[in-house]
């Protein structure tokens, strides 16, 4: 997909992302504290049920399952040497299961390293790891780069340097933030936002952080700031951690669906769901487009 199909895809109306990933394959048996990465490679069934799902239930993109798999994570759960096969093959069984019925997304998030003067990474190393991996993608046949999660501009940058270093992908960005749009590391939203758009970016906006109801405010600053698509892909509401450490979300896909298009009405142009949400919210959301 290039550059322009991306923005003309945009300019016809609302795009329907997919929703929730980890959420759900914990429901489908993946056991808790594994590496998502490895175990959908080893349970290639599991994956494709739900992404088939997503795209029956509406979604126009979906993403790879290659979130964590930068070298750094991966290395992390003594993985490091895996990171070819798991971004090629699961960037290309992702193509192969939706066929030409939907876009398909390379996924990217943190490393989890905090670039200085927060941390060690520098920016040299971050390159060179992002380079690595949105390489993988590219080659195994994904439309487009979605770096979603991020907590810092820095590393968005890195991000948007690496992937027009490799590739013309169109390159969608969204960080995680505070309900009133501030970042963990500092700055705000519109902020990075408004440095990506300059660096080339084609989309931004926010994903996971909290529920769609308390995201207005975010969503209209994003909108008022920059001119590319504005996305919003949050979570089910704010989860209640169980005796057992489970997540448990408790907004329904009706009222989700009803924030979400909210969303929509303030600015996004892209919408979706993250942590919490399954292919019933982003029908529901389908529904009431």
């Amino acid at each position: 997909m290039t550059r322009e199909e991306f923005r003309t895809l945009t300019e016809k109306g609302t795009v329907l992302l997919d929703g929730g990933t980890g959420s759900c394959l914990r429901s489908m048996g993946m056991p808790a504290g594994v590496c998502t990465e490895q175990w959908v490679y080893e349970h290639p069934e599991a994956i494709k049920k739900l992404q088939t799902e997503y795209a029956l239930a509406g979604s126009q993109i979906i993403y790879a399952p290659t979130f964590g798999a930068n070298r750094i994570s991966l290395g992390n759960v003594g993985l490091a040497d895996q990171a070819e096969e798991l971004n090629r093959a699961l960037a290309a069984r992702t193509v192969e299961h939706m066929g030409r019925r939907v876009l398909v997304a390379g996924d990217l998030s943190t490393t989890g390293k905090p670039m200085e003067p927060y941390g060690p990474m520098t920016y040299d190393r971050l390159l060179e790891i992002y380079k690595e991996q949105i390489g993988f993608l590219a080659e195994s046949g994904v439309d487009l780069l979605v770096a979603e999660t991020l907590l810092s501009q820095e590393e968005a940058l890195v991000i948007c340097d690496a992937a027009r270093a490799v590739c013309d992908l169109p390159l969608l960005i969204s960080f995680t933030c505070e309900g009133d749009g501030n970042l963990y590391f500092g700055g705000s939203v519109a902020e990075a936002a408004a440095a990506l758009e300059a660096m080339g970016a084609d989309a931004a906006g926010v994903n996971c952080s909290v529920g769609p109801d308390q995201l207005e405010a975010v969503i209209r600053q994003l909108k008022d700031t920059i001119s590319i698509p504005v996305m919003a892909k949050p979570n089910a509401g704010m989860p209640v951690i169980t005796e057992t450490g489970e997540a448990v979300y408790s907004m329904k896909a009706e009222e989700f669906a009803g924030h979400v298009l909210h969303l929509r009405d303030c600015g996004a142009s892209l919408i979706g769901g993250c942590c919490g949400t399954t292919p019933e919210y982003i029908r529901e959301i389908k529904k009431s487009l």
